[in-house]
């Protein structure tokens, strides 16, 4: 995060390895303003995080950088905020899904889960993609494609969506 010319207006919450890596539309118009991941009023991210079990409690927007203590990191497919995605013309998703496999490839996360059907068909050029693991990878990592938790996407609820994120979950080394 150096803040310099070509800095992104919403910095990666990343490191090597992770076992998930989520990837996001593009940044809320809020999440950019206050510097935080899924920071807009209404989005279901975090607690379908936590009703997943992929955290062991809730946590805020502003505590986004906690996800690397358990594995996890967010990125974006385009990094320009918006009021909503349907602002983004199918260049820059084209070019952020270029963008996103190299960072993959960079970072190699084990699984890489992308919050949206829409910009997946779209960005990565797979029109009949649907919600649920890609027989296609980005870089190395298994990818999903799940639903995305904008408080906009109301046709999904909040249980629904912690069912399908928690078979995101590693699997237990213990077994």
């Amino acid at each position: 995060m150096d803040g310099g010319p070509g800095a992104k207006p919403l910095p990666d919450v990343i490191a090597p390895d992770l076992d998930v890596l989520f990837c996001g539309i593009n940044p809320s118009l809020r999440s950019a303003e206050r510097g935080h991941h899924f920071a807009r009023p209404g989005n279901r991210f975090w607690p379908a995080l936590h009703l997943a079990g992929l955290t062991p409690r809730l946590l805020t927007p502003d505590e986004d950088r906690e996800l690397l203590r358990y594995g996890m990191g967010i990125t974006n497919v385009v990094d320009r905020p918006t009021r909503t995605a349907a602002e983004l013309s199918r260049d820059e998703l084209a070019e952020g899904a270029a963008a996103l496999a190299a960072l993959v490839e960079r970072y190699r996360p084990r699984l890489l889960a992308v919050l949206g059907v829409t910009a997946y068909r779209t960005g990565f050029g797979r029109p009949r993609a649907a919600v649920g693991e890609q027989p296609e990878r980005v870089g190395r990592a298994v990818t999903w494609v799940v639903p995305n938790p904008s408080g906009l996407n109301a046709h999904v609820q909040l249980p629904d969506l912690a069912r399908i994120y928690a078979r995101l979950r590693p699997p237990d080394p213990a077994g």
